[in-house]
């Protein structure tokens, strides 16, 4: 048991980095599942990827409560209105998700779900992301605050959500790069990626528990108790991290690491499956 429960502890922390930085978690997953194998059913696996992030997502609402709260006390009546906009904004951009990715979760698990899909979307967003970076190296960004951030643009950025369905492509990193295609700062393309997790992870969580069961063995409930403990303080570190770090720097070194990781992932299966 004790072996299991470490397991879940390494697990916790790879989804708890990858989760937020761009750089996919379900192919980091994906890789570190060949070397960390939890004794559990297939069913359970499938379940346990996606709940995992329950923790992570938590992360994101304590550290933006009070951004995100409508009913502070300490905000006045515009504030709390600007907040019900950032909420309106998040609604807007989680529909494309929602409405496709639903109908589709159990055909893209079936098909998607492999390593090849994961080394190629890998190399291929990091391929993008450099492109685009270099692109915008001389062009200010037009939205620099939610306020500028229409209504347009937010459901824009949602439909770069969709793509994040495809394991490996990974879903900060389709909102963030739709986000600066669309010309939003770096720092609002991330934290508007952050928001639209909270409705999306909820969503696919709560879809992944009901088609599990909620038949957990005490063994299983706490492996994936302590995935999601370890995954929420983890997360609280790499959030903080990826916004101060962008402050001062561009995507492109997340950009080479998807492209090394990518090339490595396809090797590595190549050679030894």
């Amino acid at each position: 048991m004790f072996q299991e429960l470490l397991k879940a502890v390494i697990l916790g922390i790879v989804e708890g980095i990858t989760e937020w930085l761009p750089i996919s978690s379900t192919g980091h997953m994906i890789l570190v599942e060949e070397f960390i194998r939890l004794k559990a059913s297939p069913e359970f696996m499938e379940m346990f990827r996606v709940v995992i992030q329950l923790g992570a997502i938590m992360a994101v609402v304590i550290l933006y409560f009070h951004k995100l709260n409508p009913l502070a006390p300490s905000k006045s009546l515009r504030q709390k209105k600007e907040t019900m906009s950032i909420w309106y904004k998040v609604i807007i951009g989680m529909l494309p998700a929602a409405l496709i990715g639903i109908p589709l979760d159990d055909w893209l698990d079936a098909h998607l779900y492999n390593y090849q899909t994961v080394a190629v979307t890998l190399i291929l967003y990091g391929v993008l992301f450099i492109v685009i970076e270099n692109r915008n190296k001389k062009r200010n960004a037009r939205i620099e605050n939610f306020k500028e951030l229409s209504y347009k643009t937010a459901f824009m950025i949602g439909m770069f959500q969709v793509l994040s369905l495809i394991p490996g492509t990974s879903r900060s990193g389709a909102t963030i790069l739709g986000g600066i295609l669309l010309g939003s700062s770096r720092s609002i393309a991330a934290e508007y990626s952050f928001f639209l997790s909270i409705p999306v992870m909820f969503g696919a969580s709560a879809l992944k528990l009901v088609k599990f069961g909620f038949a957990f063995t005490t063994e299983e409930l706490l492996i994936l108790l302590v995935g999601m403990v370890v995954a929420f303080v983890i997360s609280i570190l790499a959030i903080r991290f990826l916004m101060s770090y962008i402050k001062q720097n561009d995507f492109k070194v997340f950009g080479w690491y998807r492209i090394v990781l990518g090339i490595l992932v396809l090797g590595y299966f190549l050679l030894f499956n």
